[in-house]
């Protein structure tokens, strides 16, 4: 079965008893794992017991496919739930699945991680179409979602966020869950026992970019006509395994901040970058650009990001030749006058 978005976190938390098998999948590795590792301890504690615990991948399924049901139908030597974690699933797989949740056997909860599946995928269909089994897609954090983990892991440790440390954390946090996670971990420690608000500067002198420092090089580039940064930063993304789709995010993230501040100043008000989550770094940049472009412009811009989003991600146009050609028109865009 599906679940509505709203629903995920609380399920990750407490998986309904009557559900046998749980998929993950998607293109937020980070974010696959750690629900892997919330829905498997909401059964068992300790992951790393041997006689609750039973590790196999979608290529060892592929050679054994009995495995799955033996270990399924496995009793535990110490009593108690056990589960079954799978890894590296993939298409290949469906059909073991499939007829495992036509007919599961024993008690055990399993939870299998993919990467990307299709919407047609084979292996998802049999999750969602069963009613003992759930499919859960894990994508890149955005702002929203990346907001909440930050509030979530600051009450946790009984801290509080300034409005502009949230605003740089949103900014320069990466898309990788598991990352992020260790960024805030880390900010909080530096905290310590000091009952003040984390501050900007507390992110400035602990949070890394989290390899978004790339992608901003990217939109900067993109925004400030330079083709040859541009090419540059493109380059360094690829090599750094930034997707498309994240690298236009980032691109449309800072189009809307140019497109506040020139509204702005159209009207005849000052907007401070800093308000607006703009490094220090790159104040002189942005402010730089935000008189290059007007507010009509920067929205066909916008336009351009959106729709080079939607080619990538439900057409058969490959995401890097959408992304590329939607940050080259920006490029040129700025190089004509206003």
């Amino acid at each position: 079965m599906k679940l509505q978005t709203r629903d995920v976190e609380a399920f990750v938390k407490r998986p309904r008893p009557d559900i046998r098998a749980i998929l993950l999948f998607g293109s937020d590795a980070g974010l696959i794992r750690e629900r892997a590792k919330a829905i498997a301890q909401s059964v068992v504690a300790d992951l790393s017991d041997p006689f609750r615990v039973a590790t196999l991948t979608g290529a060892q399924l592929q050679e054994d496919p009995a495995k799955l049901a033996d270990e399924a139908a496995a009793i535990a030597l110490t009593g108690g739930r056990r589960v079954v974690m799978v890894s590296g699933a993939g298409d290949r797989n469906a059909k073991l699945f499939q007829s495992f949740l036509d007919e599961p056997s024993g008690d055990a909860l399993i939870v299998v991680e993919a990467g990307e599946l299709a919407a047609r995928s084979s292996l998802r269909g049999a999750f969602e179409d069963s009613n003992v089994a759930v499919a859960i897609g894990c994508y890149a954090d955005d702002q929203r979602s990346l907001h909440s983990l930050i509030e979530d892991m600051a009450r946790e440790a009984g801290k509080k966020i300034s409005p502009e440390a949230m605003a740089y954390l949103t900014d320069n946090l990466g898309t990788d869950r598991m990352v992020s996670r260790g960024e805030i971990a880390k900010l909080l420690l530096y905290k310590g026992d000091d009952p003040t608000p984390v501050s900007l500067e507390d992110c400035e002198a602990v949070v890394g970019d989290s390899g978004t420092l790339f992608l901003d090089d990217v939109a900067f580039a993109a925004f400030g006509g330079d083709f040859s940064a541009l090419t540059d930063a493109l380059t360094r993304c690829e090599s750094a395994g930034e997707s498309p789709v994240a690298i236009l995010r980032v691109a449309q993230k800072h189009g809307q901040k140019l497109h506040l501040a020139a509204a702005q100043r159209e009207a005849g008000n000052r907007v401070d970058p800093q308000r607006l989550g703009v490094h220090w770094t790159r104040r002189d940049g942005f402010e730089r650009q935000a008189r290059q472009w007007s507010s009509d412009r920067l929205m066909r811009a916008l336009e351009i990001l959106t729709d080079a989003e939607l080619m990538a991600k439900s057409t058969g146009m490959p995401a890097a030749a959408a992304c590329g050609d939607a940050l080259l028109r920006i490029a040129r865009a700025a190089r004509l006058p206003r």
